[in-house]
């Protein structure tokens, strides 16, 4: 669990607005937690640099397709300095028009959160696939734990 952070709740709320964002398919909210020299990285190694270009990127991608619904939990954050801080996640996804999350989407989030101008923002956010060594009973143990969060359990 958490380590704790002086600004613990600002930061998990950083998170919690990037998926909020991604889920109403608003790339200016999206955009609106990174630094102005943020980087997001995907699932598959696409780098999002620059406040401007992720939310330009993200209204692209969510006019052109169908983008499946995230659900998160944060598993920690710790301070790096006195105005860093890393939260690490794991979030699974629904795909359009099913009504369970896919496994095989699973991802750890890597958030470093940055403090500027008495603001925090996200750094860098890196989506790592969760495939967990093809290690059936951890993906469904973590496949039940965020169906649970995703019904009123705790999330980001």
């Amino acid at each position: 669990m958490s380590a704790g952070h002086p600004h613990d709740t600002q930061i998990r709320a950083l998170y919690a607005r990037f998926l909020a964002g991604w889920n109403q398919r608003s790339g200016a909210t999206v955009s609106s937690v990174f630094a102005d020299d943020g980087d997001l990285i995907e699932l598959d190694g696409t780098i999002h640099s620059g406040r401007l270009q992720i939310a330009s990127d993200m209204r692209r991608l969510f006019a052109e397709r169908a983008t499946p619904t995230f659900v998160g939990i944060v598993r920690s954050l710790r301070p790096l300095g006195d105005h860093t801080a890393v939260l690490y996640a794991v979030a699974g996804m629904v795909p359009p028009g099913a009504q369970a999350l896919e496994p095989a989407l699973h991802t750890v989030h890597s958030l470093v959160a940055a403090e500027e101008g008495g603001r925090w923002r996200i750094a860098v956010l890196q989506s790592t696939p969760a495939r967990y060594g093809g290690r059936a009973e951890v993906i469904t143990a973590l496949t039940a734990e965020l169906e649970a969060a995703r019904h009123g359990g705790t999330s980001a």
